[in-house]
């Protein structure tokens, strides 16, 4: 893994006198890592394979998912990327926790039986019809996603929980390549304390884009949070060293872009409240940070995932 100079005193250098350069550099870091997690999946696999790829929220799947298909197609294979997503129960079916509210981070919110059947078809037989999930609306389509894996193709399946043996130990493990993606840098002082830690970092991905497209308040991102860390502690964090490849999604000058938009986001949660002292803590750690345009960051870049495209 390449080197990283996290300590907040270097980005903030950089950010007031070669901007350019820092976000040129840590977007050339993670598009490097990925290249490389692509060379070591066709070493190990060479077609006809599934990578299944696991993360914790906002450590840039979706992102990571893409730029693999994106790698895979310039060397002649074919690719299709699928989302355990799509696998959730209709609203109204899924597991309770305790309080009678729905768990959604349980591996068995997921349609399990319909994972296996999929999965097992794609292998067997080279072909599947997989499930399509509308959100808006809480239920599976009607409408299925036709998936062929072919001697020269490659799938890439990310979720919370494709590293769960639950899913994998009913697949050929000779036929799965496994992939763990996570924000796994903090950002320190000179001293080496702590300005920002790795969960602090993945709230703010997550609370800029939960705002932007998921029509969520800050109250509702930190009300959703402990639970979505404590579904992580259960159902990923146990498997994660299961992993054949592991990548760290850290764009070190991303405090920097997120930084006046997360405070205006923050200071909404008022004095009233619970979570008034975190949100506190957390305005005072990003205003140590020189603020960066957004314009900066580039289209392609994973830290779009939350901020969002600019328009043309």
């Amino acid at each position: 893994m390449a080197n990283i100079n996290n300590r907040f005193e270097y980005i903030n250098d950089l950010a007031e006198h070669e901007p350019e350069q820092l976000v040129a550099d840590a977007e050339k870091r993670y598009v490097n890592i990925v290249d490389m997690a692509a060379d070591k999946i066709l070493e190990k696999a060479g077609g006809g394979e599934i990578v299944m790829l696991a993360g914790p929220s906002s450590a840039g799947k979706t992102t990571t998912a893409k730029r693999l298909k994106l790698n895979f197609e310039s060397r002649g294979y074919g690719v299709d990327t699928i989302s355990l997503d799509d696998f959730y129960l209709d609203k109204g079916k899924g597991p309770r926790r305790p309080d009678g509210t729905f768990d959604l981070e349980t591996v068995h919110a997921l349609d399990l039986p319909l994972i296996h059947e999929c999965l097992l078809a794609l292998l067997e037989h080279g072909r599947a019809e997989f499930p399509q999930f509308d959100f808006t609306t809480g239920k599976r389509m009607e409408q299925t996603k036709h998936v062929t894996l072919g001697p020269t193709d490659v799938i890439v399946i990310e979720g919370l929980h494709a590293l769960n043996p639950i899913i994998t130990d009913t697949l050929p493990h000779d036929r799965l390549v496994r992939l763990y993606i996570s924000l796994s840098s903090r950002i320190y002082n000179e001293d080496m304390g702590i300005v920002l830690n790795k969960r602090n970092m993945r709230f703010v991905r997550r609370l800029v884009r939960d705002y932007k497209f998921r029509n969520s308040s800050t109250e509702n991102t930190y009300c959703m949070w402990d639970g979505v860390l404590e579904g992580e502690e259960k159902y990923l964090m146990p498997y994660r060293d299961c992993a054949d490849i592991r990548i760290n999604s850290v764009h070190i000058y991303e405090p920097c872009v997120f930084r006046d938009e997360a405070i205006g986001l923050l200071e909404q949660v008022g004095e009233g409240s619970e979570y008034f002292a975190p949100a506190q803590r957390l305005i005072k750690a990003l205003s140590k940070f020189r603020s960066l345009p957004p314009a900066l960051v580039p289209e392609s870049s994973l830290l779009r995932e939350f901020l969002g495209y600019e328009k043309k």
